[in-house]
């Protein structure tokens, strides 16, 4: 089986080394870009591309700009790093279509553990399981959403968080236990990143976003009627 091919992009040289070291061990195949004007060329140059990690400050283009031309032509999952923990800039990179963010200083172990959750997520391709539930039409396989015969166009971690919800319909959800499965155990976020995402979710759905209720104090529930 070909080795999956992650591109990681970092001004710092020594920050590429010691994620690509890390990555390697664990057989995946590391491309490497200084800045974000190389990592396009690299990444529109390359096919199979399976992950992007994209630091935020780089010199040329940054990583938010890296992060908008990338989104205009794939979904590719993009794991952000950044060096400053500002809630504002979190905002910024899930609303990019960000699938996962980390802070510097952070532990490689980490990095690798969000990396293999993400790749085990959109590489289960022999999953061929449709969830239907009140005209909304969820295909794990395809990892298409349709809503009364119309495709949604959803990010990474929007189609991962209605999937979650179709999964467990009727039953009350915690904000602690959504994070625990949809974020992974390792995610250091808050509630808000959840509510953010339900509000586009539900935005996304349109009449349908309704059947996500809110559960006050607690989290949301998904129920059809």
């Amino acid at each position: 089986m070909d080795k999956l091919k992650i591109l990681v992009v970092d001004d710092e040289s020594r920050m590429r080394k010691l994620v690509r070291d890390f990555l390697v061990k664990q057989n995946y195949e590391v491309l490497e870009a200084g800045d974000g004007a190389e990592a396009l060329d690299i990444f529109f140059g390359t096919e199979g591309i399976a992950l992007v990690i994209l630091d935020v400050m780089m010199p040329k283009m940054d990583g938010w700009q890296t992060c908008r031309e990338i989104r205009a032509y794939s979904k590719v999952p993009i794991i952000m790093l950044t060096a400053k923990s500002d809630e504002r800039d979190e905002l910024q990179g899930f609303d990019l279509g960000v699938d996962e963010y980390i802070s510097k200083p952070f532990s490689p172990k980490i990095l690798v553990a969000r990396v293999e959750a993400i790749l085990r997520r959109t590489s289960a391709r022999g999953v061929d399981e449709v969830l239907d539930a009140g005209g909304i039409s969820l295909d794990k396989a395809a990892h298409i959403v349709t809503v009364d015969g119309r495709q949604l166009d959803l990010s990474f971690k929007e189609f991962e968080l209605l999937t979650y919800f179709m999964e467990n319909q009727g039953i009350a959800l915690s904000r602690e236990k959504i994070l625990n499965n949809v974020w992974n155990y390792d995610y250091f976020g808050d509630a808000r990143t959840i509510d953010t995402h339900v509000k586009k979710l539900r935005s996304k759905l349109g009449d349908k976003g309704d059947m996500i209720k809110t559960i006050w104090g607690m989290g949301y529930k998904f129920e059809v009627g």
